[in-house]
């Protein structure tokens, strides 16, 4: 994990480390995960109760209908509602699958982590391009990637 993190605050250093870390490992876009991050807001051993009878779970609000699929890998509740970086690496996880295999632009599938139904969907969609482009800044700010030119005629 990063010590410091430029003009985040000591409370959010882990979403932002853990973020990027999990972000890099299943090369999902880091501004996507931050944001999904930032709006799910949840505490490490959180379980809000849905309406559909399901619960989310942790910090990334990780939902209990993609536990059955987790179990083949010896992967809990417990797991995903544990403090640390472990629930971001589940959380990029699923994001991917979504990025991957879902249809609709790259916010929808995104927004998918949330919901497939739309109106939830696209209110989910919203918000989290708001955060994201928000991310964005902050990344090319303090984390500026730059292309290697290399000379064909050295």
């Amino acid at each position: 994990m990063i010590d410091t993190l430029p003009d985040i605050p000591a409370k959010q250093q882990e979403l932002v480390s853990c973020s990027l870390g999990a972000s890099l490992a299943y090369d999902v876009p880091a501004n996507i995960l931050l944001a999904i991050a930032e709006k799910e807001a949840g505490k490490p051993g959180q379980w809000v109760r849905n309406t559909n009878g399901t619960f989310d779970v942790g910090a990334l609000q990780f939902n209990t209908s993609y536990l059955r699929e987790l179990s083949r890998y010896r992967i809990s509740a417990a797991d995903v509602a544990a403090p640390g970086c472990y629930p971001f690496l589940l959380a990029a996880w699923r994001i991917r699958g979504h990025l991957q295999n879902d249809t609709g632009d790259v916010w929808k599938r995104a927004a998918n982590y949330h919901s497939r139904t739309a109106r939830f969907n696209a209110v989910y969609r919203a918000d989290l391009m708001r955060r994201a482009a928000r991310w964005t800044i902050w990344l090319d700010t303090y984390f500026p990637t730059h292309d290697a030119v290399v000379d064909a005629n050295p």
